[in-house]
C-alpha cells in the first residue's frame, strides 16, 4: 500500500499542477508494490502510467499544466500565464551561460535526488543585460524544459497601476507560488530602483523594495523565481544577496549573431548568402533585433522576390533595425 507520505506528495503535486512529480510518485508506489509481491497491482499501475505518459505526449503536443495554474481574480490583473514550447536548444548563448542554464534545469528535473540527501535545487535567479538579449526567452526555455507554466509579472506596470497597493499585490503573487508551481518571471525589476531615485515617491519606492526583498527571503515554495533587469547598476546591492545565481547577458558575438539569423531563415537557401557582408550589417544588434530583421527580410522575400532571399534583402533589413535604434 502507498505510504501516507506518498499520498500527501501526490495530492500536493496535483494541486500544484506538477504532473511530472505526480507521475514520479505514482511510479514509486508501483515499484514498492512490485517489491512487496503485489504483482497484479504493480502491473496495472504501470500500464496506466504508460498510457498517461503517452496521452501527454500525443498529437505532437506536450500536455499543459492543469487549469488551476491560470491566474484568476486579482492575480489576472497582475500577471499573465503562458505554456512555452521553447527549449534551451533554441537559445543562442555562449558555452558558459549554456552550461549554467542546463545545470539549473537539471537540478529541478532531478530534485528528488537532491532532497534525498538533504539538499534543494536553487530557485531564485537574476538575469541581467541589455534589452533583447534573451532574458525573457531564457525564462520561457526553463519553463518549457520543465513542463511548467510561465507567469510573467511586469513590475513597472504593477507599480504604476497599483501605486500605494504594491506591497499587497506582490504578496498575492508570492502566495500564488505555493499554490501553482511554475516559473515566475519578474520583468523590469529595476523599476524598484528607479522609483527609489524619484523625488516624488521615495518613501513608496522604499516600501516596495523592502516588500519585494522580504517576500523573496520568505519564499519557500517549489516555484522558480526569475527577476530581469536591463540596468544592473541601478539595483540596490541588497537585491543581489537574495538570489541563488546571477546570469549575465550581452549582445551576441559575430558567430552568435550569424546563428540567430540562420535559425530564423530555415525556409531559405542560407548558403547562397554572402555571410561576410551580413555579419558586418548585424554587428551591435541584439538577439531580438536580429530575429525581427530576419522576419522582415523573409516577408520581403516572399512578397517581392517570389520566395527567394538574397544578401541585399537581409542587409537592408538589418540596417533598418540599426537605424531604428539611432532614431
Amino acid at each position: 500500500m502507498a505510504s501516507a507520505q506518498q499520498l500527501i506528495a501526490m495530492i500536493r503535486s496535483h494541486a500544484a499542477g506538477d504532473d511530472d512529480r505526480f507521475l514520479s510518485v505514482a511510479e514509486e508506489i508501483a515499484g514498492d508494490a512490485a517489491k512487496a509481491g503485489r504483482s497484479r497491482m504493480a502491473a496495472d499501475m504501470t500500464a496506466l502510467l504508460k498510457d498517461l505518459r503517452t496521452v501527454r505526449q500525443g498529437a505532437g503536443e506536450r500536455a499543459k499544466p492543469v487549469a488551476l495554474a491560470a491566474p484568476r481574480g486579482e492575480l489576472a490583473a497582475l500577471m499573465r500565464a503562458a505554456y512555452p514550447e521553447t527549449r534551451l536548444s533554441d537559445l543562442v548563448v555562449g558555452p558558459d551561460l549554456d552550461r549554467r542554464l542546463r545545470r539549473l534545469v537539471r537540478e529541478h528535473r532531478e530534485r528528488e535526488k537532491l532532497e534525498d540527501k538533504g539538499l534543494a535545487p536553487r530557485r531564485k535567479f537574476l538575469f541581467s543585460g541589455p534589452p533583447g538579449t534573451g532574458k525573457s526567452m531564457t525564462a520561457s526555455a526553463i519553463a518549457g524544459e520543465l513542463g511548467l507554466p510561465l507567469f510573467t509579472i511586469q513590475l513597472d506596470g504593477v507599480i504604476t497601476k497599483f501605486m500605494g497597493e504594491t506591497a499587497a499585490k506582490l504578496r498575492l503573487i508570492f502566495d500564488a507560488m505555493h499554490k501553482a508551481r511554475g516559473v515566475y518571471f519578474f520583468d523590469e525589476v529595476d523599476a524598484l530602483a528607479t522609483r527609489r531615485g524619484s523625488d516624488n515617491d521615495i518613501g513608496e519606492a522604499r516600501r516596495m523594495l523592502n516588500s519585494f526583498l522580504m517576500l523573496l527571503d520568505e519564499d519557500a515554495s517549489s516555484s522558480i523565481v526569475v527577476a530581469a533587469t536591463n540596468h544592473r547598476t541601478l539595483l540596490d546591492p541588497a537585491i543581489f544577496r537574495r538570489f541563488h545565481g546571477v546570469f549575465g547577458y550581452a549582445l551576441p558575438s559575430a558567430q552568435e549573431a550569424r546563428q540567430v539569423l540562420r535559425n530564423h531563415l530555415l525556409q531559405f537557401d542560407r548558403d547562397a548568402l554572402d555571410w561576410t557582408t551580413v555579419d558586418a550589417a548585424a554587428q551591435d544588434l541584439s538577439h531580438a533585433d536580429l530575429t525581427a530583421a530576419a522576419d522582415d527580410a523573409a516577408r520581403d522575400a516572399v512578397l517581392d522576390r517570389d520566395g527567394r532571399l538574397d544578401t541585399e534583402l537581409l542587409v537592408v533589413a538589418l540596417r533598418d533595425r540599426a537605424t531604428h535604434h539611432r532614431d
